[in-house]
């Protein structure tokens, strides 16, 4: 059993979530393909299509989204070039638990909320302390209230699509660590030394006129 698994596992068991269904929401294969659960940041038809599948308390997933993603952005998404898909892929309860209250931002902020979780890491994130209060501060701010972040934290349905996504990209996508890519289907492991490097990535990935 992966180390993946077993930290999944732990989560469904410690916090009394039921067993997800492995691969309901997409038809088998060996890379992710875009769902209607799917937020994109960038242009429905770019011609490049990245997933990241990331946890929210992994620092790696963190430096990609503070010192390489905003270049990619300007070079790449917001430019039509290529658009981006993030999955959560959460390896322990506290990132389950901020998985559940970014899902809950409207969908034109929620990459703004995940950047904001990212950021502010080490305030929510520590080990041992309990993320609840810090997420609920975070997320005021970012214009949720207190009574939504208490459903959110309560619907079993959107923890059950969460960690069922996760599960599926273990099993399915062989998934193992964060952040993991899926560039136009090329899989890439790991957090990019430099901004140039996964240009590199995106440029091989790109169609050829």
């Amino acid at each position: 059993m992966s180390k993946i698994w077993t930290a999944l596992c732990a989560t469904i068991i410690g916090l009394g979530l039921m067993w997800p269904a492995l691969a309901d929401a997409q038809s088998p294969g060996t890379v992710p393909i875009q769902t209607a659960e799917d937020i994109v940041l960038g242009k429905a038809d770019a011609p490049v299509t990245i997933f990241e599948y990331a946890s929210l308390t992994c620092p790696h997933c963190a430096r990609f989204d503070k010192n390489i993603l905003p270049q990619v952005k300007k070079e790449w998404l917001d430019t039509g070039k290529a658009k981006l898909i993030y999955r959560d892929f959460p390896l322990d309860g506290t990132a389950l638990k901020a998985s559940q209250i970014a899902r809950c931002a409207p969908a034109d902020r929620f990459y703004g909320f995940v950047d904001v979780l990212f950021a502010q890491q080490d305030v929510w994130g520590k080990p041992g302390q309990d993320p609840i209060p810090a997420l609920q501060r975070i997320a005021k701010l970012g214009g949720i209230s207190e009574e939504r972040v208490k459903e959110c934290l309560a619907d079993d349905k959107l923890q059950s699509m969460i960690v069922s996504q996760a599960f599926q990209a273990e099993k399915q996508y062989g998934v193992q660590s964060t952040p993991t890519f899926f560039i136009n289907g090329k899989k890439v492991v790991g957090e990019p030394n430099s901004y140039e490097e996964f240009a590199k990535a995106l440029a091989a990935a790109a169609p050829k006129s």
